[in-house]
């Protein structure tokens, strides 16, 4: 008993640092806004392998998991893919099951059950993924949810950028342009504009945009775009 006590403490231990070192070198953009006739969600494109490797410039980090939901991920990818996975699997299961769609409430609540549960299994690799939950609710109104790599969760009043590594730069921009009522149309030029300032200084993102918007009319992939370097002769 003294032995497993020991190593839960230890175990303990082990996650608290784990969480403190990756959970803001989680190399990923990702935006979620709340409007007074919506939701808009963003993120950029590229992917890294530690801090020192792109492995991939044109991944798509917003996941339409089925006709009324949006996540968005950061953290590691094999982790995302996979929850991911499950989630779209057990709410479908649960509409089955019920013969009702589940709220945008119930799905978020699965992801942080999920993610809560994930870092507290004894494991030599913890699973570590913040998350933003963005959908419409069959009675038309749309909710955004973000939960934290420990598994916490809160509903967004205004806006959030879960944990990436652009984080800060995003937080900056929105804290100074974001307003109350603001509409999807003015909510997509800022989340534009906040992922580009994001790109341009933080090194795990980059590469590209895509933002999704959640309305009464349903969800659209409404921004797609691509980042291409471009070499000049500098004039002397």
């Amino acid at each position: 008993m003294l032995f497993l006590e020991v190593l839960k403490v230890y175990y303990s231990i082990e996650m608290d640092e784990e969480l403190k070192n990756s959970v803001l070198k989680t190399g990923t953009s990702i935006l979620g806004i709340v409007c007074k006739d919506g939701i808009v969600m963003a993120g950029d494109r590229q992917v890294t392998g530690g801090q020192s490797i792109i492995m991939d410039k044109n991944y798509q980090k917003l996941f339409k998991i089925n006709t009324y939901l949006v996540a968005s991920y950061t953290g590691g990818v094999s982790d995302a893919q996979l929850l991911n996975k499950i989630v779209a699997a057990e709410l479908r299961l649960k509409e089955l099951r019920s013969k009702s769609r589940p709220s945008i409430k119930e799905a978020a609540n699965l992801f942080a059950m999920l993610t809560f549960r994930n870092i507290r299994q004894f494991s030599t690799i913890i699973s570590i993924v913040g998350t933003l939950i963005g959908g419409l609710d069959e009675n038309g109104e749309t909710k955004l949810f973000s939960v934290d790599p420990a598994g916490g969760i809160y509903e967004v009043k205004e806006y959030d950028a879960s944990f990436g590594s652009g984080m800060p730069y995003i937080l900056g921009l929105m804290e100074r342009s974001y307003k109350k009522d603001i509409t999807v149309k003015e909510g997509v030029n800022l989340a534009i504009e906040a992922l580009k300032s994001s790109t341009q200084r933080d090194t795990g993102s980059g590469f590209g945009i895509d933002v999704f918007t959640i309305t009464k009319e349903g969800i659209n992939h409404v921004v797609r775009q691509k980042i291409e370097p471009l070499y000049r002769e500098e004039k002397k």
